[in-house]
């Protein structure tokens, strides 16, 4: 009996996956693996949050192998010490994974790659299994990478796509091999009330609800804030529990314009991962430095805890952070919100705010979320980058009726209309009768800092 085995990282799910198919093609059993490794913890990835959701996918995709007539293999530990194991103990000669885009991933590839040759084993590793168009795989002339997006998504639109892969039937895994067990939820301690269910079944499902029902919608709706239009699968796509592919294709089958809308914010994601696999270093360092002196000392540490509180004082800043904290998850919107309002109108080093947002977004990864920071910071990719968002003018425009604020800044909630997004305008008792802060800064003051700190003044 031959034997392959299919290393799991951020890929958990059955369908569309080329890496599982070409495991259980070449060989007569296969073992699907995950590694629960500490490397992980220590390097950022881990949060309660993801580590929940993750729970979820894992015990999904353990049930879906169970159905093929296999099972999920997890191990802690090392992850190129399991796996070499792992491929010891079952005589197998290849061992199967998708490429990953992040410096972790290629160090992890690397060694693993190293360590299964010194075995007389062979790595192969599958593409386009995490994002649509691999990184690399379009370059403008003369760069390793493109800097603007709308180019990128005039080549990214033009490329062919492989087909979506079904679901193996079925999987045969080698008896006799010890499992851990998926974790569970309720093992996972500190995770947002409101944290969305994980794995590849709710995945799937969402999508296609939100294709049939939802998605004529979204090219006018998905900066509704009230509205809360979008399809909320940026997690499944992070856990690759959705794939990104399919997506797309699902997509444009449907067509239409807010179909259109959703595939070029795929393209984004695509497009934030093709950046950090050239420039791995963005991860912590400015994309293009703007020489920012940011804000330090005790008063920006007062800011810094009213924005994570969602006191600011602005009310629909304050309803995304509190949406954060309960969800685990943000709009889009409220995330472009709350970003230009601590680099710009508070000036405070957007590494701070990536690194709050890493801690509590269940779909935190280090492509989107840094290079989103730094866009919204002005120090990555947008071409506008001392633009400022006037979180009044948004909040009417967004939320026109309130409907978001109210959702979320419930003390607010009897103020009519738009008011709600100026609450400092009350006077006397009105005033009194909310307990909501005063803003931490007057918009005026913030912009003429920023202005003056960029050297626009």
């Amino acid at each position: 009996m031959t034997v392959s085995v299919v290393l799991f990282t951020s890929d958990l799910r059955l369908h569309d996956h080329p890496a599982l198919r070409a495991a259980v093609e070449a060989a007569d059993e296969v073992v699907p693996l995950f590694v629960r490794d500490p490397a992980v913890d220590r390097a950022g990835f881990a949060s309660p949050n993801r580590l929940a959701f993750l729970a979820d996918c894992l015990t999904d995709l353990d049930s879906g192998l169970r159905e093929r007539g296999g099972r999920l293999v997890v191990r802690g530990g090392d992850t190129v010490t399991e796996v070499c194991g792992v491929a010891r103990r079952t005589g197998a000669d290849e061992v199967h994974m998708a490429v990953g885009h992040s410096a972790f991933a290629h160090t992890r590839e690397a060694r693993l790659r190293r360590a299964l040759a010194a075995d007389g084993r062979r790595l192969r590793t599958h593409d386009a299994v995490t994002t649509v168009v691999p990184p690399g795989d379009i370059v403008p002339q003369g760069s390793d990478h493109y800097a603007v997006f709308t180019p990128y998504f005039r080549r990214w639109s033009g490329e062919p796509l492989r087909t979506p892969l079904a679901a193996p039937r079925k999987v045969r895994v080698p008896n006799g091999l010890r499992s851990e067990g998926p974790p569970t939820r309720a093992s996972v301690p500190g995770v947002s009330e409101g944290l969305a269910t994980g794995g590849e079944t709710v995945g799937r499902r969402r999508l296609g609800a939100w294709l049939s029902r939802h998605a004529d919608a979204y090219g006018t709706g998905h900066d509704d804030l009230g509205g809360d239009a979008t399809s909320r699968l940026s997690p499944y796509l992070h856990f690759g529990a959705v794939s990104a592919t399919e997506a797309v294709h699902r997509a444009r089958s449907r067509g239409g314009q807010g179909a259109e809308a959703f595939v070029r914010q795929l393209c984004w994601r695509d497009f934030h991962h093709q950046v950090l696999a050239a420039r791995p270093e963005t991860a912590t360092e400015d994309y293009r430095s703007r020489a920012d002196h940011w804000r330090r000392g005790e008063e920006a540490e007062a800011d810094l805890r009213a924005w994570r509180e969602g006191r600011t004082g602005y009310p629909v800043v304050d309803a995304a952070m509190r949406q954060l904290a309960h969800e685990g998850w943000m709009h889009n919107r409220g995330r472009l919100l709350a970003a230009s309002f601590l680099t710009k109108t508070l000036y405070i080093d957007w590494r701070e705010g990536a690194r709050h947002f890493l801690d509590l977004l269940v779909d935190g990864d280090i492509a989107n979320n840094q290079l989103n920071w730094q866009w919204a910071a002005g120090t990555g990719t947008d071409t506008r980058p001392h633009r400022v968002l006037n979180p009044v003018l948004q909040g009417k425009r967004y939320d026109p009726d309130g409907a978001y604020v109210r959702r979320w800044v419930p003390e607010l909630a009897e103020l009519p209309g738009a008011r709600i997004h100026e609450p400092w305008r009350l006077k006397g008792q009105d005033r009194a009768a909310y307990d909501y802060p005063e803003p931490v800064v007057d918009l005026a003051d913030g912009l003429a800092r920023f202005r003056h700190a960029r050297g626009r003044d």
